[in-house]
């Protein structure tokens, strides 16, 4: 199988990736079902790279239904060391204003309906979540927007908090005004459990979020359509494909060290040779190598 150092996960408006050379598709399985869609291989500046887009092309996946195991485990069985999420979020900041774009640093969880964990049935394992975003992943994307900055009108915020919320419906005023009060700073329906899973898989992980409305607790500002996020989605989406470029060339060169990529080294509970075969054979790809 093909495979890839850099993997980037399209979100609402973005199904494939423009600057992928020699691309192939992948119809992969896993002990988590099938993915979201087949992953799409090939190069970007030399850069072996998969891409996979969440809601599947046609957008035919709620929030709910995207199979984050499935496509994180793919990511890994395809050998993604880093991982670059492309994320539509609602802003709950003035300063946040559409079009924007936000690189978030912390992430609040507030799904109810999502496997949020590659363990279990067998295995034990508690990563650390106090740094979910690998800092090297977002500090390549926010090297990549000041590399286009100065052709292109692109507002970027480093840092801020993602909470993710279970939709497929967008947010009450009471809810919207709560999340606020949280501290959060963007809101959105994907990005949870897949940065749990990237984390659990050692994959170093980052978001690009582009802020498509103020959701709905702006006094003075329309609330949050469909419609609109799509609408204002798409314009940023040329962007949103150079600076996935960008940030791909200048991981490839570097490959940073994460801390993303030795998470299991003081996570895992359960000796390797205390499983089941069962349960080694699921989890294969994701153990570290060795004697457990």
């Amino acid at each position: 199988m093909q495979q890839a150092l850099i993997g980037v996960i399209g979100g609402s408006g973005l199904y494939a990736m423009e600057a992928l050379h020699n691309a192939e598709e992948h119809r992969i399985d896993t002990p988590y079902g099938a993915p979201s869609d087949a992953l799409v291989t090939g190069l970007v500046h030399g850069v072996p790279v998969a891409f996979l887009a969440r809601h599947g092309r046609g957008h035919r996946l709620i929030p709910s239904e995207v199979p984050y195991r499935a496509n994180i485990h793919a990511m890994k069985q395809m050998g993604v060391r880093y991982l670059i999420s492309m994320s539509a979020v609602g802003s709950l900041r003035e300063e946040l204003r559409p079009l924007d774009m936000v690189l978030p640093d912390q992430f609040i969880d507030l799904t109810r309906r999502r496997d949020g964990t590659f363990f279990g049935d067998g295995a034990v394992a508690h990563v650390s979540m106090a740094q979910p975003v690998c800092p090297s992943v977002a500090e390549a994307l926010a090297r990549a927007v000041e590399t286009l900055s100065p052709a292109e009108p692109l507002r970027l915020h480093r840092g801020g908090t993602y909470v993710c919320v279970e939709g497929p419906q967008f947010s009450t005023q009471a809810e919207s005004h709560w999340y606020r009060s949280m501290g959060a700073s963007v809101i959105g329906m994907t990005n949870m459990p897949e940065a749990k899973l990237a984390r659990e898989a050692q994959i170093a992980y980052a978001t690009l979020a582009m802020v498509t409305d103020y959701d709905c607790w702006h006094p003075r500002e329309a609330h949050v359509t469909a419609d609109m996020a799509i609408a204002n989605l798409m314009q940023n989406a040329g962007h949103a494909q150079r600076i996935a470029a960008i940030a791909i060339r200048l991981l490839g060169q570097e490959q940073p060290p994460s801390i993303a990529h030795g998470a299991l080294n003081s996570a895992l509970v359960t000796p390797v040779n205390a499983m089941s075969a069962e349960t080694r054979a699921r989890l294969h790809c994701l153990l570290p190598a060795g004697p457990g």
